[in-house]
């Protein structure tokens, strides 16, 4: 694996200064035009050349007629041509001394014999060159630390810290809204397509070294190379988390990921057998899939898997230590000298046990300072999940009671939240344990999103946090059971 990112064989292909574009045209109806405007639209900074025989132009940019005519030799081809003239075009690119290409031009292994027979050809022609490429059959790469996406729908949100290889093309491009939601995005995205030449293998290589990724997620639908992939992937866990989304287990998802890139998908048996040799976590939802990816990528590793709940409603705190004791968490009782010093902090109406339900309180700033402080300053506890429910209107009451002018109530409210939330990542970083949220507010609520701004992750249901919670204490303890 390399060292360094700059030296992985990937590095130009995923951080190139030029780019030639094959396929785009002034047509918006056209796959090439929308990812070509894709491009534009993030603000890549490199040269683009579209490469069209006719237009002069191509979305504002100075088109060429040939690869031959370009000014220099790009970094990275992308090429979404019809299948029929895609080899002609790599042969070009080729002699043009080329070195990177994209594929995104699909009718390869995926349809059936003769699309092998071509993927073949395709495959001996870039070996001719010393080409490296994605696909066919692929988006390609979306990295927004360096403000490249080739793929067909615009990047939103901010570059984060998720790195993702994906055997489904568009699987990458419908996530971007997704994370975007959940406050979360990208380091890099690849889509490998039909791996034709790189692969998932070599995807995961390049993540292990990229310096912007936390946390590795995969989309399989099939594992061609098993022991490869479990000696790879085992260097990689050690380093950084893995974790695996499967979607070839069942029958139906056999055959529709045969159709879909022509993967023979095998028995899930035989899957958590790989995963669980190689270290690598298995989701088994897409929402499962990031959630794990969020708390691993943004808490401080635990020391056991202990969990300490915190609520101000009972049933909440019921059914998040429901979840947690089902996903193998323990729940520890509440030590008495814990609980001699939450009765100075919790109304005679609350409870003092494990979970502490706060029920109702006319110190409503305890909630987020000393309570939780109380909390992860004992040594009984390796994690705070604390339920939230914040409405702003709440806010806007106390500010009312307060005899803040109407007009001043919205501005400071938002600066009161950012104060809660300040105290509470001032905790994390004063304690080093992890302090997970979980509310069935929208993850765009004022109040959760500046939790997540200060990497304080809120999940959005007890069951998903225990989910996500067992999966962070699994990785940081192999040792620990759980489901």
């Amino acid at each position: 694996m390399p060292v360094s990112i700059s030296d992985s064989p990937l590095y130009k292909l995923i951080n190139p200064d030029s780019i030639a574009f094959f396929g785009a045209s002034n047509n918006f109806g056209s796959m090439g035009t929308s990812q070509l405007a894709s491009l534009l639209g993030l603000g890549f900074e490199g040269n683009i050349y579209p490469v069209h025989p006719k237009e002069p132009t191509v979305l504002g940019l100075k088109a060429y007629q040939s690869v031959a005519d370009l000014p220099e030799t790009p970094d990275l081809a992308v090429i979404i041509l019809p299948t029929r003239i895609v080899l002609d075009t790599v042969t070009q690119c080729g002699e043009k001394g080329i070195k990177n290409a994209i594929i995104v031009s699909g009718g390869f292994r995926e349809v059936g014999a003769k699309g092998r027979d071509l993927e073949q050809t395709l495959i001996q022609t870039t070996h001719r060159y010393g080409m490296r490429f994605l696909g066919p059959n692929c988006l390609g790469v979306a990295n927004p630390h360096h403000k490249l996406n080739t793929t067909f729908l615009p990047y939103q949100g901010d570059a984060g810290f998720l790195g993702m290889v994906s055997q489904s093309g568009s699987f990458i491009t419908q996530m971007f809204d997704y994370l975007s939601r959940a406050g979360m995005g990208f380091s890099t995205a690849i889509s490998v397509g039909n791996e034709a030449d790189i692969d998932l293998v070599e995807g995961l290589k390049y993540l292990a070294a990229c310096p912007h990724t936390k946390v590795i997620n995969l989309y399989i639908e099939t594992i061609r190379n098993p022991k490869k992939f479990i000696e790879v992937a085992g260097a990689v866990t050690l380093k950084k988390p893995v974790i695996a989304y499967y979607v070839g287990g069942s029958e139906s998802g056999k055959q529709a990921c045969l159709s879909h890139t022509g993967a023979l998908s095998g028995p899930d048996r035989l899957y958590d057998g790989v995963f669980r040799q190689s270290g690598i976590i298995r989701a088994w939802s897409i929402e499962e899939l990031f959630d794990m990816g969020a708390i691993l990528g943004s808490v401080p590793a635990p020391h056991g898997d202990r969990v300490v709940i915190q609520t101000h409603s009972g049933g909440p705190g019921a059914v998040a230590a429901d979840a947690c004791d089902r996903e193998g968490l323990k729940i520890p009782p509440m030590p008495d000298s814990v609980k001699k010093e939450l009765s100075t902090l919790v109304p005679h109406t609350g409870s003092i046990g494990n979970p502490v339900d706060i029920t109702f309180s006319k110190d409503r700033l305890a909630y987020f300072s000393s309570i939780p402080g109380c909390l992860l300053d004992a040594d009984h506890f390796d994690i705070l999940l604390i339920y939230l429910l914040l409405p702003k209107h709440m806010f806007t009451r106390m500010m009312k009671s307060l005899g803040v002018p109407e007009n001043q109530i919205a501005t400071e409210t938002e600066k009161l939240i950012d104060e809660l939330a300040d105290k509470i990542e001032e905790l994390v970083q004063t304690y080093g344990k992890p302090v997970i949220g979980f509310s069935f507010h929208s993850q765009e609520a004022f109040f959760i999103k500046r939790l997540r701004a200060r990497n304080i992750p809120v999940m959005q249901s007890p069951h998903r946090a225990a989910r996500a919670i067992a999966a962070l204490c699994r990785y940081t303890n192999p040792n620990i059971s759980g489901s």
